[in-house]
């Protein structure tokens, strides 16, 4: 999945390929529909965020994907778009990683203790050799059950604390949260730092230094997350960061990853094409193991 969410930037960004998410506000909070269009097929993935569904036992995120040929337009498959979300989100955080983060990175410090939380542990084990992994979330025992789940012989993972990441590596923001959850002026000189958790204008999980001390700042699209991403419309207001020290996914596959001295940061507000990306690599994988 990392490698052929890789493989659909260059499509992508080259033909122009995106479509705005659209959001209906509804009675428990909000529904997206994200489209996408490939050479070879068309979806779109329906998404339910219920922010008040945890304190009714259910998830914060549900979500529902479509996708029909491209040619004929007939229906290929219904599929469930909430592991997608989660599959696609940590696979494309993974990517990132990959070209970003220092070769050795061994420490991982990951905000968040739910689903994302969990795939992007596994992700970025797949592209780095981590050994240490904190676990920082508000409620105790979530932590403690994802550490007991992922913790292994080869993988030290415990609960840990804001504090945590001046020796990380990597730091891996996937909470709910709506304000800042570290300090930026704790971080490592060369920490890779992914902001995944929010997707609206008014939700950050960075905090102002965290850009000020970056010198890179990456995200999928410019003008998507000059709109939508949080942490990137408050870095700007505040006059810490500037548009033109943006970097997005259409430079990287114009020009190639830069050599990252320092800080490196990623904000994700997902989009489309990525999951489109993920479903045609799962629907090839379903017909091979057909043969």
């Amino acid at each position: 999945m990392i490698d052929a969410l890789d493989r659909a930037v260059p499509a992508a960004f080259g033909d122009g390929r995106f479509h705005d998410r659209s959001v209906i506000p509804a009675r428990g909070g909000h529904l997206l529909a994200m489209p996408a269009a490939s050479e070879n097929a068309v979806g779109v993935k329906l998404v339910g965020v219920g922010p008040d569904n945890p304190r009714h036992g259910l998830p914060r995120i549900q979500a529902l994907y479509v996708v029909f040929d491209a040619r004929h337009l007939s229906p290929l498959a219904v599929l469930d778009g909430t592991s997608l979300t989660t599959i696609r989100t940590a696979g494309q955080s993974a990517a990132v990683v990959r070209r970003l983060a220092a070769p050795d990175a061994r420490h991982l410090v990951v905000f968040g203790s739910g689903p994302q939380a969990r795939a992007h542990v596994e992700a970025l084990c797949a592209v780095r050799p981590v050994e240490t992994v904190r676990i920082v979330a508000r409620r105790p025992e979530p932590v403690a059950a994802l550490c007991a789940e992922l913790g292994s012989d080869r993988l030290d993972v415990r609960p840990g604390t804001p504090d945590d990441v001046s020796k990380a590596d990597v730091v891996v923001c996937a909470t709910t949260s709506a304000t800042p959850v570290f300090d930026g002026r704790d971080l490592g000189e060369r920490a890779c730092v992914v902001a995944v958790g929010s997707h609206t204008p008014d939700a950050r999980e960075l905090d102002h230094a965290v850009f000020t001390r970056a010198s890179l700042t990456l995200v999928e699209h410019r003008g998507t997350a000059l709109r939508e991403a949080g942490d990137i419309i408050h870095a700007v207001a505040a006059g810490v960061l500037t548009e033109d020290r943006i970097t997005d996914f259409g430079d990287l596959a114009e020009r190639g990853a830069p050599a990252v001295e320092g800080i490196s940061v990623y904000k994700s507000v997902g989009m489309g094409y990525q999951d489109l990306a993920v479903i045609e690599e799962a629907l090839r994988a379903d017909v091979a193991g057909r043969r």
